[in-house]
């Protein structure tokens, strides 16, 4: 099921991305937002009601979200970089990346000091 809605949501991401220039902001374009929303919840509920049942499935769990955020931090600095270069970087890129560097940090130290 997990996978199944991953699935969706990178479909429906690519789509709203528009990469054909098939349809201008209309019905259909608000209705699959609305889906995107809706299924990028789902995928939420199903990350964070994840039951570790072993230490295999801790680690697994640890590199899945290391190999995510090392990957989603990697893009959005060649984002950044890339963006650089015709200096117009967008906001949103550098929100993003410090958002997801301080949300590891304080998460660590949470954890480091609760445990």
């Amino acid at each position: 099921m997990e996978t199944m809605i991953s699935l969706v949501l990178v479909i429906l991401a690519i789509l709203l991305l528009n990469p054909f220039h098939f349809w201008m902001p209309n019905m259909a374009h608000m209705v699959m937002l609305a889906f995107t929303l809706v299924i990028f919840a789902l995928f939420a509920i199903f990350i964070l009601r994840e039951k570790i049942q072993d230490e295999r499935d801790s680690v697994h769990r640890m590199l899945s979200g290391r190999v995510a955020f090392l990957t989603g931090s990697t893009l959005l600095t060649i984002g950044i970089v890339a963006q650089s270069f015709e200096d117009a970087v967008d906001v949103w890129l550098v929100v993003v990346l410090v958002a997801m560097v301080l949300s590891k940090l304080v998460t660590r130290m949470y954890s480091d000091n609760r445990l």
